[in-house]
């Protein structure tokens, strides 16, 4: 049996329940929150303060992991900022980690991926750090789109509809990706859906999140209806990439 660590934000309500969906059931999930209720820059940075804590308590579960599940706080300082997070955490408690950006970029990476169209939750300010730190991890953001939310409760209550409908806007013929930013924001369910009428790989945050951790503890079966990323685990490395 192994074991997945996750720091969730306080009001998120979906990671969650989309990581034990897709989760083989040799492996279980372990929950610690940080404080958060707003998607604002500085809730977002108020709400790392008590990110080692927190860790420390998953690497006392004896995790074998340990996630960042939140976006926004692992891109907030721009470029290096997620690898700064990882280090800490790793300092903290002797066990590996990742976050979710960091989990974002390797996937878009091992698809081959070069350009993107981004949708979100967040507001426009929010949006705009989210592009700036794709586009220093090398990608091309040909495209953004947003929901315009800041209260994340609203964010958890809002269906896979809503991912389904922004990425089909969001999409482009420039394009070669489609990207689902906000690990609150309800994605698993929409994404074979969004790859079947785009013709386009789809990259939620939580679907990321959870393909880092299977691949950091060495799970290579394929995990099936929540997108090719997943269906691709046997492809991917089972050590972290650079």
């Amino acid at each position: 049996m192994r074991r997945i660590g996750l720091l969730v934000p306080s009001s998120n309500t979906t990671v969650e329940p989309e990581f034990y969906r897709a989760l083989p059931r040799d492996v279980t999930l372990h929950t610690a929150r940080l404080f958060l209720t707003r998607i604002a820059p500085e809730s977002i940075l108020k709400m790392v303060e008590d990110m080692e804590t927190q860790a420390r308590l998953l690497a006392s579960a004896d995790v074998d992991v340990i996630v960042l599940g939140a976006t926004a706080p692992s891109f907030l300082k721009g470029l290096g900022y997620d690898r700064e997070l990882i280090q800490k955490i790793e300092a903290a408690t002797g066990r590996t980690a990742t976050t979710t950006s960091t989990a974002l970029v390797q996937a878009l990476q091992h698809l081959g991926v070069k350009r993107v169209a981004l949708g979100s939750a967040y507001d426009d300010k929010v949006n705009g750090i989210a592009k700036a730190f794709l586009e220093a991890s090398g990608l091309d953001v040909v495209n953004v789109k947003g929901l315009s939310l800041v209260d994340n409760l609203v964010v958890g209550r809002l269906g896979p509809e809503s991912s389904y409908e922004l990425a089909l806007k969001v999409n482009c013929a420039e394009a070669d990706a489609i990207v689902l930013s906000c690990t609150n924001w309800q994605t698993m369910d929409a994404i074979e859906r969004i790859e079947r009428e785009t013709g386009k790989p789809v990259v939620s945050t939580a679907q990321a999140s959870i393909w880092a951790a299977l691949r950091i503890i060495g799970h290579t079966d394929p995990v099936t209806g929540y997108g090719r990323l997943l269906r691709d685990l046997a492809r991917a490395s089972v050590t972290q990439a650079a």
